[in-house]
């Protein structure tokens, strides 16, 4: 045990925690020249499109220092906000972390709250200063920003350069003497914390695993404490490129099982495992349970998919545990599921993979967060769907959801992100100056309003250089009206939104618009109109597309060509009453592209 080190490297998006991972996995040759390519460890085809981490993925190395042989296992981590949820699973299964700062960019928000994460854990934190090769690299600023923010001695900071192999020694070296070997009692009862699983088709379901106490042996009959079920230790193994299967694995170390199980149902993250003969006596402390922030309905296209969407749904929040997701039915759409998610960008990565991985094609409903309703009775219900409000006459009033956010960015950029939260019924709680010309705005808004298009929107300000990071702060009243749209005096449930009655008229307005652009003509005039209640408030028209009857009358008498056009009209006003209107999967995405 004394020679295990186990550490995850955490950092903001695109701060070069991919390259790190590559460069020490070459350097200890875990991975020969023929295995090679660019982020190694990110396996999924929208992580190398997007230049993103995804999934927490874990890898184990050899590294030999002084004559001795070290065993490293590394959790190699996402930076997104939407991904957070993966960090805080990985911290939990190592003793130290490198903090990797980008020189060209220096301190971020997910930073920040990701090293408060590994705090909290007690972690060890090694910083690490990437990118000291690059010409706009602020070397001695960033280094001061590091030791205000972990007051540590500038001489702990290593500076490398993850592209360059620059300084990759001098952090295994670091890994090995800070880092503190892990404890635990390789002779007691087993516990062992699940944190990740992912679905094999040929083995089942394969767990992800970090021992804390005692020693597990293949074949052994374990079971899953809050699971209740047991099983027998078919195959474990630890995780290297491929995973590589061994007869024993004791305290401290990071592996696989494989038991043949088959019901996602019956793997939890953060479940211990332990042995069914000599169970340990308490559960290892999982994960906090995490909030969804965004919700939307997720349907089938062909209404005979239901069932196969619900076992894809299964499979990925195996791979995915922050996913959740009910059944719902919705009266234009069929039956569904809704979804909550961390984030829209979580949102479009699901979407995408229900696709990619699964071939499940879903039309996605507009998203929005859940609300607090009091009604009159003195009760409170949970609405996660404007569709599930009670009647208007029984709401006392309603709550919405507020986060605090903490942006960091250029000073340069202060004027047009202020202007952006008070836009989005935000209020200014504080702001400090990091360093001359970097500035910490902390604002407090409603969730609702960062649901659709705040991120973009902050990006473009601030030219790419503002980094967002936030946390649900609480619940307050607030004066919410239920937007519907009707298509042809019929509402579209799927299409209508909660939002504040200060922007209903102007949201209804652009809604009404951009449905014109998408909903395809047909052969009667399509009404379109957004509606409060009763209270119509923007209406627009997709004109009918028109068969010229006469064109064939030449000359003769006026009656000849009224009796064709009457003839005409009767069949455009039958059409009309039993004609239905198909809104495009495209419609229920542009309500996120309204600008």
């Amino acid at each position: 045990m004394k020679k295990i080190r186990n550490f995850c490297i955490i950092a903001h998006i695109d701060h070069g925690k991919s390259t790190l991972a590559d460069r020490l996995l070459e350097l200890t040759h875990t991975i020969t020249d023929r295995e090679y390519q660019d982020q190694v460890l990110d396996d999924m085809d929208l992580e190398r499109e997007r230049g993103i981490t995804i999934k927490s993925h874990a890898i184990q190395m050899d590294y030999s220092q002084d004559g001795e042989d070290y065993v490293l296992n590394l959790i190699d981590t996402p930076g997104h906000v939407d991904f957070s949820y993966e960090v805080s699973r990985a911290i939990a299964a190592c003793e130290g972390a490198l903090l990797v700062i980008d020189a060209t960019q220096g301190i971020q928000a997910q930073t920040i709250s990701n090293l408060y994460l590994a705090i909290e854990h007690n972690l060890t934190i090694i910083p690490v200063l990437n990118k000291i090769d690059m010409d706009n690299a602020m070397v001695e600023e960033v280094k001061e920003q590091i030791v205000d923010l972990l007051g540590c001695d500038p001489d702990e900071i290593i500076a490398a350069s993850a592209k360059m192999g620059i300084g990759i020694e001098e952090i295994l070296q670091a890994i090995v003497n800070r880092i503190p070997p892990p404890k635990g009692d390789p002779d007691a009862p087993l516990q062992a914390l699940i944190f990740d699983s992912v679905f094999n088709s040929f083995r089942g379901i394969v767990a992800y695993f970090r021992i804390f106490n005692g020693t597990i042996h293949k074949g052994d009959h374990v079971k899953f404490v809050h699971g209740g079920a047991d099983y027998n230790a078919e195959e474990i193994g630890i995780l290297r490129l491929k995973p590589q299967p061994r007869e024993e694995l004791s305290a401290g170390n990071v592996g696989y099982i494989i038991s043949g199980i088959k019901t996602s149902r019956e793997v939890q993250v953060g479940d211990t495992i332990t042995h069914y003969d000599q169970p340990c006596e308490t559960a290892i402390e999982g994960f906090k349970t995490v909030k969804p922030m965004v919700f939307a309905g997720i349907y089938p296209i062909d209404a005979d998919d239901y069932e196969e969407l619900r076992d894809s749904l299964e499979k990925l929040k195996l791979n995915d545990a922050s996913l959740t997701f009910e059944p719902e039915s919705s009266a234009a759409l069929g039956f569904g599921f809704r979804c909550g998610f961390l984030g829209l960008l979580h949102m479009e990565i699901i979407q995408e993979r229900l696709d990619r991985e699964f071939d499940m094609e879903v039309i996605t409903t507009v998203p929005n967060v859940s609300y607090k309703v009091y009604t009159t009775k003195g009760e409170m219900l949970e609405v996660h769907n404007p569709s599930g409000l009670p009647e208007i006459t029984t709401i006392d009033h309603i709550e919405e959801p507020y986060i605090n956010a903490d942006i960091i960015t250029r000073a340069e950029y202060v004027g047009g992100i202020m202007k952006l939260c008070i836009d989005k019924r935000g209020t200014l709680k504080n702001q400090v100056y990091l360093t001359t010309d970097r500035m910490e705005l902390n604002v407090e808004l409603p969730l609702g309003e960062i649901v659709f298009d705040f991120y973009d929107k902050l990006k473009s300000i601030s030219k790419g250089y503002a980094s967002f990071d936030y946390f649900i702060s609480g619940h307050r009243q607030a004066d919410l009206v239920k937007l519907d749209i009707l298509l042809n005096g019929d509402s579209v449930d799927a299409l209508s939104t909660l939002l504040h009655r200060d922007n209903a008229y102007d949201f209804g307005r652009k809604f009404c618009l951009k449905l014109k652009e998408y909903i395809p003509r047909q052969q009667f005039d399509v009404a379109i109109q957004a509606a409060i209640g009763a209270k119509i408030i923007a209406r627009e028209t997709v004109k009918a597309v028109r068969k010229d009857v006469t064109a064939k009358c030449y000359g003769g008498d006026i009656t000849r060509k009224r009796k064709l056009l009457e003839k005409q009209k009767k069949g455009k006003k039958r059409m009309r009453q039993i004609g239905n209107v198909e809104v495009p999967q495209k419609a229920f995405l542009a309500v996120l592209k309204l600008d």
